[in-house]
């Protein structure tokens, strides 16, 4: 099983931008054939999902990002890309990166660290 490491977060003022990243530890095709998402939590709220990316490429945004986040992935790399733009203060949370495994509720690999991210009003 792969392991996750998220970074490229950090305190920006409302308006701005950050660009995160998640490289996977493991098979190159593993990877490839993995539908990889973003996830955020913040204080006292459960994790939910920001974006995901599928294998062939299609992505898939919660509304409240739409516009603003764009979901990459550098397959040779083993790293999905969150480009967030626009800033809001309640973009505020932990953000994390896994795979979701269809029709189960369950993840592919085991959660990381995560990565901080703070907006300023």
């Amino acid at each position: 099983q792969g392991q996750l490491a998220e970074s490229g977060g950090g305190l920006v003022e409302a308006g701005g931008s950050l660009r995160l990243s998640c490289v996977i530890s493991t098979h190159v095709g593993i990877f490839r054939a993995s539908t990889m998402g973003w996830y955020r939590q913040a204080p006292g709220k459960p994790r939910e999902l920001v974006a995901a990316v599928i294998h062939n490429g299609d992505r898939k945004y919660a509304d409240f990002v739409k516009g603003r986040f764009t979901i990459s992935r550098d397959n040779g790399r083993r790293t999905v890309y969150l480009q967030m733009n626009s800033l809001e203060p309640e973009d505020t949370a932990v953000y994390y990166c896994n795979s979701p495994i269809p029709h189960t509720g369950s993840y592919q690999f085991t959660w990381g660290q995560g990565t901080q991210v703070t907006v300023s009003s």
